[in-house]
């Protein structure tokens, strides 16, 4: 249930700056950062006697995670960052030379060079060209062929905010064999996924934008369909189906994503990650959702009312908490040093200024970008 209030007194942020950057690094909660302090004094006060504890946590924070997503908990591993979770399906699919990948124009570089990479193999990387800032089914297909194996996709496009239709791309994909692989960092904790509807086979992103979780951590999912056709390329004892057992040098893998896990967990993350989760689905993703679109919805009609124009699209499909706007009239770096100088934190993307609201900021915060912004007139 969304409190306003009271869940803006976890984020102090709040009282110095007008934070609207979350596509970028958002701020973490109050409630995050007591989690993990609290593993800090733990290890500073008693050494590693309670790791059993730490290790149970690690647990129920994978739990969580499955469940945020609609996953079983036997398909999430817990990375470094999105780049390393597309890194594992890049390096270790079995390629052969002529195969291709299909991404597009409008991708973040996480979810590019891993597959460019590729060159050395003999496999082609595929770009689809946006339209107007969308990707489009129909155009993904046509860059299909009997040699396609992947298709790579943001969820949603960092730069205008657009919306893609995974669902459609996952059923096409699953309809021509073919492997898909999802950069959700731009979605996970602001557009709700849920991965009983959605046909993906590698789902994955970072933890510190819309989660609200530290740096440092990312979550993967992977589906049994492609788990046991990667080649892993880092290896460790916690990969092992006997994670723990020292004395002998049985290799064999785990046979769920703990196989993703090489080595010693990044546990101040995990108990951050868990209290950011459990913040967010205590609020419920319908309600962050509902907020969200008012909050983009306050900011547009402000903009436009002063004459900027709107680059991310607005249908019921395609929206997202981002809004990207330009001027005619005025250079884009000289509205983003108004809007620091007045304490107000964007993001230039796109040759012009991101905005990204998040559920706990307040209508009064979004329309202080439209305040400050000089008119058109």
């Amino acid at each position: 249930m969304l409190h306003l209030e009271t869940i803006r007194q976890e984020f102090p942020v709040v009282d110095s700056i007008t934070y609207l950057n979350h596509a970028a690094c958002a701020p973490i909660s109050t409630r995050v950062r007591t989690a993990m302090e609290s593993l800090l004094k733990d290890h500073n006060e008693n050494a590693a006697l309670n790791h059993g504890t730490w290790d149970t946590r690690i647990r129920q924070v994978r739990e969580r995670t499955a469940a945020f997503i609609s996953a079983q908990p036997e398909e999430i591993a817990f990375v470094k960052n999105t780049s390393e979770g597309i890194s594992f399906v890049a390096s270790g699919f079995p390629w052969q030379s002529g195969d291709n990948v299909v991404i597009n124009t409008l991708e973040f570089p996480a979810n590019v060079f891993p597959w460019l990479n590729l060159k050395h193999l003999g496999v082609e990387t595929r770009f689809v060209e946006d339209r107007d800032g969308r990707i489009l089914t129909d155009d993904i297909r046509a860059a299909m062929d009997d040699r396609t194996r992947v298709v790579a996709m943001s969820h949603i496009q960092f730069g205008n905010g657009y919306r893609c239709d995974i669902e459609s791309v996952g059923t096409l994909c699953r309809q021509r064999d073919v492997f898909f692989v999802v950069d959700a960092i731009q979605s996970l904790g602001h557009i709700k996924v849920d991965l009983t509807e959605t046909p993906v086979d590698i789902l994955t992103g970072a933890t510190y934008k819309w989660l609200m979780g530290p740096e440092g951590g990312g979550i993967l999912y992977c589906s049994p369909a492609i788990m046991e056709r990667l080649q892993l390329h880092e290896i460790g004892c916690n990969a092992m189906a006997e994670a723990g057992v020292y004395d002998t040098f049985e290799f064999e893998l785990a046979p769920d994503a703990r196989r993703f896990e090489c080595g010693t967990p990044n546990t101040v993350g995990i108990y951050g990650l868990g209290a950011a989760l459990e913040l967010l689905m205590d609020v419920g993703s319908e309600a962050i959702e509902e907020r969200l679109r008012i909050l983009s919805a306050t900011l547009i009609e402000g903009l436009e009312r002063k004459g900027y124009r709107i680059l991310s699209h607005r249908s019921d499909t395609e929206w997202s908490g981002i809004v990207t706007f330009v001027s005619d009239r005025y250079p884009a770096e000289a509205l983003h040093q108004i809007l620091r100088d007045h304490k107000i934190i964007e993001a230039l993307r796109f040759g012009g200024i991101r905005v990204s609201a998040h559920f706990y900021n307040t209508e009064e915060e979004v329309l202080r970008v439209v305040d400050v912004l000089p008119d058109h007139g």
